[in-house]
């Protein structure tokens, strides 16, 4: 069961990397194995919240899986919470707030928790996860010193 979470501090203002974060539909411009992104749906939700329901699709060698997520933004509170729906997955959870900081940037906390059902997948995965989340956590670096300087 790979679980990892991570506090970082970035150069930008907290609600520039909530956008960034909260693009799913650009995922795959940035992030590896991330092949694809489709929107299912986009609706208010409750406390003025957003709820997206998305499919990406992971390629990572010769697997490719498509998983299906519901994630609630929270622009307000500057925080995205993501519910697994379907797909290759047991469970799948993953949270991301952002906070100003009074020396200028952010603070960024992320987390993710998740089983595949797959079990050559899970092995597969448990030997590189590390490194994996390294990866995508410098995908979303890239991409806001891409977008914001």
């Amino acid at each position: 069961m790979p679980h990892r979470s991570e506090t970082r501090k970035l150069p930008y203002a907290a609600r520039q990397i909530y956008d960034l974060v909260a693009d799913v539909e650009r995922y795959p411009e940035f992030l590896p194995w991330n092949s694809a992104a489709r929107i299912r749906s986009r609706a208010p939700g409750p406390d003025g919240s957003e709820v997206i329901e998305a499919d990406l699709v992971i390629s990572f060698k010769v697997f490719r899986e498509r998983f299906g997520s519901r994630v609630t933004l929270w622009p307000d509170d500057l925080k995205i919470d993501t519910e697994y729906l379907d797909g290759p997955f047991r469970y799948l959870r993953s949270g991301w707030s952002f906070r100003d900081l009074e020396a200028g940037g952010c603070e960024v906390d992320f987390f993710v928790d998740f089983e595949f059902r797959n079990a050559i997948l899970a092995r597969l995965i448990g030997v590189v996860f590390d490194e994996a989340m390294s990866r995508i956590v410098r995908g979303f670096e890239d991409r806001a010193r891409a977008l914001y300087g």
